[in-house]
């Protein structure tokens, strides 16, 4: 038994209205090896990414030490389409750290998130309707696919949809 290992990880996102003009969006990552946090400012309507800020408590790779910095960069993307590429392209300048680009997506992701919470308020109550429901959104919206665990490749939402 001294060769079993333990490893342990949780990843959160919240999103927080501060007024009509202004989000945050905040990701925290803790696991064996890693104590992380990620917070962004955004500015409505715009969805534009005001300021960042965050924090590598505990990590072994020493590039993510400049998470700060690397951070300054992303102000002024918009949160969309070809927000993934823009993230990793401007973090990458400064830093190797790729869990810092996860986590500032993940941000983004529970801003786009928070902003449908009406139309997931329409879902059938039928479990049968309900999968018809969510396969036609992202039928709609091929962006959502594999945005969340539920719409990830092998859930029954996205059985039959290719992938883009």
């Amino acid at each position: 038994m001294s060769n079993l290992l333990c490893y342990a990880r949780n990843r959160s996102t919240s999103v927080e209205q501060i007024d009509e003009g202004t989000v945050i969006s905040t990701c925290r990552l803790q696991d064996t090896l890693t104590d992380a946090e990620v917070t962004i400012r955004v500015r409505l309507p715009e969805l534009e990414i005001a300021e960042a800020s965050g924090t590598f408590q505990r990590y072994g790779p020493k590039s993510c030490s400049q998470a700060a910095n690397a951070l300054k960069k992303i102000a002024g993307v918009r949160i969309g389409a070809g927000m993934k590429k823009i993230i990793r392209g401007l973090l990458g300048e400064i830093t190797d750290c790729d869990e810092l680009a996860v986590l500032v997506e993940e941000c983004c992701h529970g801003v786009i998130l928070a902003f449908t919470k009406e139309m997931l308020a329409q879902v059938p109550k039928d479990i049968a309707l309900e999968k018809e429901f969510f396969a036609n959104m992202i039928k709609e919206n091929i962006r959502l696919y594999n945005s969340c665990a539920a719409f990830a490749p092998g859930s029954p939402i996205v059985e039959g949809i290719d992938p883009p």
